[in-house]
């Protein structure tokens, strides 16, 4: 008898042909981000280049001005105003601790304790970002204004004795004083300490607060020992998002300040719009970068954690 043979099972795609489409997938994320890329690159690079070469060069706005690396430019800078980023410091730390101090409560409120108010308090919390930060910041005049009543309950209370004789006040006045900026910077940058602070907060598992009072802890230590270790990445996203921004501010001490209390970003704005001087300007910009770049990473070292909100 003939033996019939079966036909042979057909044989599987090629393996060019399975790949294909997988490169093309494993592409995509790639045109995603090239837009983002391109504008990193358009919008920030590019300037940053321009800047760089800016501060290497000599000349005047009328004859022009040639690269010629003169690199004295930062040390002549820096040599004329340290004073001007000492206090740019000083103020955007102070800012920035008072912002924790008033934001980690309110925050802590917001994640645990609101309730139904929350989304009522989130909105209060983002509404100074309804109005143009210059107008939130000439409010400050008014409010700090002499003979107010602001200025009249910290006489009463003897408030601007102890920063008179700390040298934040002058007298009976705020305005055109180191307070008045500090001020204006915690007002207007609260809201960048306050959100991370509740974002990181309300990650944290409450069955852990149930757990450590099972285990017989205090409220105190409850936030000793869980709360606060646990938000810690709110807090240095929220510190980094409030002092690198205050230490490069112009509009405050420009509008509350005065000649003593002038920052940084006031002498950059003034060396770029009034003087003319762009290779000054451009120096004391790359400066204040490099410095602001030290502190961060530092911080971030110190802080113990990786996990920013």
């Amino acid at each position: 008898m003939a033996t019939v043979t079966e036909a042979p099972p057909p044989l599987a795609p090629s393996a060019p042909e399975e790949r294909a489409p997988r490169r093309r997938g494993r592409l995509t994320p790639y045109w995603l981000l090239l837009p983002g890329i391109l504008w990193l690159l358009v919008f920030f690079a590019l300037p940053l280049v321009y800047q760089a070469s800016t501060s290497v060069q000599t000349g005047s706005l009328e004859e022009g001005y040639k690269v010629t690396w003169h690199f004295a430019t930062y040390w002549n800078a820096l040599g004329d105003y340290w004073p001007q980023f000492v206090r740019s410091v000083v103020y955007a730390a102070a800012a920035t601790g008072l912002c924790l101090l008033l934001g980690y409560p309110l925050a802590y409120l917001i994640a645990f304790r609101a309730g139904r108010w929350r989304n009522l308090i989130m909105i209060l919390v983002i509404a100074p970002f309804f109005t143009s930060f210059l107008i939130r910041t000439l409010a400050w005049k008014t409010i700090l204004a002499d003979g107010g009543p602001v200025v009249g309950a910290l006489n009463t209370l003897h408030v601007l004795d102890v920063t008179s004789w700390l040298g934040w006040t002058s007298g009976d006045r705020v305005l055109a004083t180191p307070l008045a900026v500090v001020c204006g910077l915690t007002y207007n940058f609260l809201p960048f300490m306050i959100l991370p602070l509740y974002t990181s907060l309300e990650r944290i598992d409450g069955r852990l607060h149930e757990a450590a009072g099972d285990l017989y802890a205090r409220p105190s230590t409850t936030f000793r020992r869980v709360t606060f270790p646990l938000s810690m990445p709110g807090v240095v996203s929220g510190t980094l998002l409030t002092f690198i921004p205050a230490a490069g501010d112009y509009v405050n001490s420009e509008l509350l300040g005065s000649t003593h209390t002038r920052m940084i970003g006031n002498v950059i704005q003034t060396e770029f719009l009034r003087v003319l001087d762009y290779p000054t300007a451009a120096a004391l910009s790359f400066i204040l970068m490099a410095a602001i770049l030290f502190m961060v990473t530092f911080y971030i070292r110190r802080s113990g954690t990786e996990d920013l909100v």
